[in-house]
């Protein structure tokens, strides 16, 4: 992977992302939902649980996103309509994720009518916040946490999530297509390292909203637990 990212800066960039991701995984292991999912002991009514707190760091997703490119000014023309073209691919994901709500026997108006978690509050706040910057170059780190998520972890957890509620698939069908969709994300995340990360100030920048972005989404699974 570190053959797609050719400047130092840029190298250096993707190695401190590495090591928070596995930072992330690491805490992700100690979140209790999660717990419950790798050791085989989670329910249909785990799942339904899952993808209501999920939903809405999901529907706030292209907002953030679509924020963050109108920040970027002319200089970066070109990282605007990459990150735009990534806020169309994924504006509507929620509706996929509503589906398999009720199709694991969910009611619709609970999905839609449930509120953010803490974690999800200070999820969204922080988002929004740097995606208002100017050239919110960070957003970098903040999208290999969530798109790495769908790309390492999304099809194991719909595996998983099938075989300890005896399902057939027709109801994780929004953590298969990130599953099987997010290599291509990440891939336009690689080029977008050598382009944006040009400065140890940059490289910094990146790495702390990486970090804080992991931390928050950890929280925002922990807060399952606490409802």
């Amino acid at each position: 992977m570190e053959s797609k990212v050719t400047t130092r800066v840029g190298q250096e960039c993707l190695q401190g992302l590495m090591r928070i991701w596995f930072d992330f995984e690491r805490q992700l292991g100690r979140v209790p939902v999660i717990q419950r999912l790798e050791r085989g002991r989670f329910t249909r009514a785990d799942y339904r649980t899952l993808l209501l707190h999920l939903r809405q760091q999901v529907i706030e997703g292209a907002r953030w996103i679509t924020r963050g490119a109108s920040s970027f000014d002319r200089d970066f023309a070109d990282v605007r309509s990459m990150v735009i073209g990534h806020a169309r691919e994924e504006h509507r994901d929620y509706e996929m994720l509503e589906a398999d709500f009720v199709a694991a026997g969910g009611e619709p108006d609970e999905i839609r009518e449930a509120q953010r978690n803490a974690g999800s509050e200070a999820l969204h706040a922080f988002m929004m916040y740097r995606a208002s910057q100017p050239n919110p170059v960070d957003l970098i780190g903040a999208m290999w946490i969530i798109e790495g998520l769908g790309q390492k972890m999304a099809g194991d957890w719909a595996r998983r999530i099938d075989e300890a509620t005896d399902g057939d698939g027709r109801y994780t069908r929004f953590m298969r297509y990130h599953g099987e969709n997010d290599d291509a994300h990440l891939d336009k995340l690689y080029a977008l390292i050598d382009r944006v990360c040009r400065t140890q100030r940059d490289l910094q920048s990146i790495l702390r909203t990486a970090r804080v972005v992991a931390r928050l989404y950890a929280l925002q699974l922990e807060e399952i637990d606490h409802g």
